[in-house]
């Protein structure tokens, strides 16, 4: 992965993001969306560090997670506008992305839960003899969250090859996270003996450099690492605070936070004309993305209960 390829992603996600709070104002884009502004540098890094052969699970914030992995963005566009062209055919929305294709089993509602699910999806790897690594986001709410821990104690006594990655933007909705865990976010994790490093979330090559070594080690057969990755959001938790105009953070705290922009950090590791190539690509890929995604049909409501299910038939 070159600074260019970083830059690439962070400024994809950054622009597909901004693209999407504006179709949840006009409307395209139903019930709002939880943005990823500010965290960038996370889902770029750790991706990066993965094989094509690899596999993410994601939260309810998880469309950089979903890009950065190589979703197609016209598709993840027709998703969260409930089109027939969607990731999953309009069914799955913003919180639910997945393309099986790509490793990308799935972003989760569910707090904590698809550390589980990637705890589970490395080992049925693993006991079949190949050399996949889960790679699993979450927030610093998760960190109380009875699965995350389950998640822990399973991966470090069967030496499982996932690696577990706190995005720890110091709120768990409204909550500050120093109200919220007791002791340490790595702490945790290092009570089950897995080890447990903070990273600074805003560079993105740091965390490619933590997430690589985290990778090897898994591959290896050493078993599972976990990365606190520290970073600031940006924006709203969800969409629906532009409205609400909650008042849990004070302007010069956010001023603050954005000042360390990831974009910024890795954009100023290209010359002016490398970065300028880079956001006009971006730009065409995203208009053609978007249009797409506008052009495409509705699901038709008679088929509202097709893949839902595993098993087709009718429901009792």
């Amino acid at each position: 992965m070159t600074t260019t390829d970083l830059y690439r992603t962070v400024r994809l996600v950054r622009r597909f993001e901004e693209r999407a709070i504006e179709y949840v104002r006009s409307g395209e884009i139903v019930g709002g969306i939880h943005p990823y502004l500010g965290q960038e540098g996370i889902a770029a890094g750790v991706c990066a560090a993965l094989k094509d052969t690899d596999v993410i699970t994601s939260t309810h914030r998880g469309h950089g997670h979903v890009l950065a992995r190589g979703a197609n963005p016209a598709r993840l566009f027709a998703e969260l506008m409930g089109r027939e062209s969607g990731l999953n055919k309009g069914r799955g929305g913003s919180m639910h992305a997945a393309d099986f294709s790509l490793g990308i089993l799935g972003a989760n509602a569910i707090v904590g839960a698809a550390a589980s699910i990637a705890t589970g999806a490395a080992w049925g790897y693993r006991r079949r003899g190949r050399d996949t690594v889960a790679a699993t986001f979450f927030g610093d709410g998760a960190m109380n969250e009875g699965m995350l821990l389950e998640a822990f104690n399973l991966a470090a006594l069967w030496r499982v090859p996932v690696i577990f990655v706190c995005e720890n933007n110091g709120y768990a909705t409204t909550m500050p996270v120093d109200s919220a865990v007791a002791g340490s976010i790595t702490g945790r994790a290092a009570a089950f003996g897995i080890p447990a490093y903070t990273v600074d979330g805003q560079d993105p090559e740091l965390v490619l450099t933590a997430a690589e070594t985290a990778v090897d080690r898994a591959r290896s057969g050493d078993g599972p690492t976990f990365l606190e990755c520290t970073t600031y959001r940006f924006d709203a938790h969800h969409t629906f605070e532009h409205r609400a105009r909650l008042s849990y953070r004070s302007t010069e705290e956010i001023n603050a936070g954005r000042s360390r922009d990831p974009v910024e950090i890795q954009g100023a590791r290209l010359s002016v004309q490398q970065r300028a190539d880079v956001d006009s690509e971006v730009e065409s890929l995203l208009d053609a993305a978007a249009g797409i995604a506008l052009g495409s049909a509705h699901p038709d409501p008679a088929a509202a209960l097709e893949y839902l299910y595993a098993s087709p038939g009718v429901l009792r």
